[in-house]
């Protein structure tokens, strides 16, 4: 059992970015960073968010009768909303903090959270851009990305079109094997150097940018791939007119009662971070 004291104050201490860092994320549109969560949150929080999502889980197809979609992983969506247990590593600031720093604003908004547990045999998360179901009017967008469990090389990180965050709107594609095939043949076409940062330690973390090109591959092994994953946007960002029927759904989950032209202040959309505050 950890001090819970000690567990509190790792929530709240800073994580120290370099310059270097901090250029590379926006250079690339993604970043690697070492030990953003202590091994004592770990170990707190992990049976938190595994019993969550065996609770709130209603997947129960086995994967060979599932789409690309449903096997690539389950998907729990705002465990702060269900579980107050679960909140604080949510609305950690040290998290948030870093956010706005690679962002460069003074501020970030919840977008959501996600659990993302890839089974055993679980399939490949296609290429796809996190934004194009978003209906928000800014390129300052950002995901956290953060495995509970060790990850050896062949189940891995993310692997990231480096620059791809660039272009902003590529393609309308849905995770899909559609989105997949025209999104890799895009790549190719222009070049993107491919990064993936091979194993990760639990409490590691990746953050890359709503429009960075990016998928993950399969788990051969006999082990979950357990990540939480938070999703933040800058504070003052706005509504827009949803243009696909993906971002009118998200308009009405995410962000709800407002409309285009609103500021993005909803319920489900707090401040996590202000810079001096």
């Amino acid at each position: 059992m950890y001090d819970n004291i000690q567990v509190e104050k790792n929530l709240n201490q800073d994580y120290r970015l370099t310059e270097e860092q901090i250029t590379s994320y926006r250079q690339d549109g993604h970043l690697l960073l070492k030990g953003v969560a202590t091994q004592s949150v770990i170990d707190q929080y992990r049976p938190l968010i595994q019993s969550e999502v065996t609770r709130l889980n209603n997947e129960t197809r086995p994967l060979h009768e599932r789409d690309t979609y449903g096997k690539a992983f389950i998907q729990i969506s705002n465990l702060w909303e269900n579980s107050e247990a679960v909140r604080p590593l949510v609305f950690m600031r040290r998290f948030a903090k870093i956010a706005a720093q690679l962002m460069g604003v003074s501020g970030v908004r919840m977008y959501h959270d996600q659990a993302l547990f890839k089974e055993p045999g679980g399939g490949h998360t296609p290429w796809h851009q996190d934004q194009i179901y978003w209906p928000i009017d800014t390129e300052n967008t950002i995901t956290l990305w953060m495995p509970l469990v060790d990850i050896p090389q062949e189940v891995g990180s993310m692997q990231f079109a480096s620059g791809s965050h660039k272009r902003g709107y590529i393609s309308k594609l849905v995770i899909s094997d559609e989105s997949h095939k025209t999104l890799a043949e895009y790549i190719e076409s222009e070049n993107y150097p491919l990064v993936s940062y091979g194993a990760m330690a639990a409490g590691d973390a990746t953050f890359h940018a709503g429009w960075t090109l990016h998928s993950a591959p399969g788990n051969p092994t006999p082990n979950t791939r357990e990540v939480m994953t938070i999703i933040y946007v800058a504070d003052r960002t706005t509504v827009l007119e949803p243009d696909t029927n993906a971002r009118k759904n998200d308009l009405a989950r995410w962000m709800p009662g407002l409309k285009p032209g609103d500021l993005l202040n909803s319920p489900l959309n707090p401040l996590m971070y202000r810079e001096g505050e």
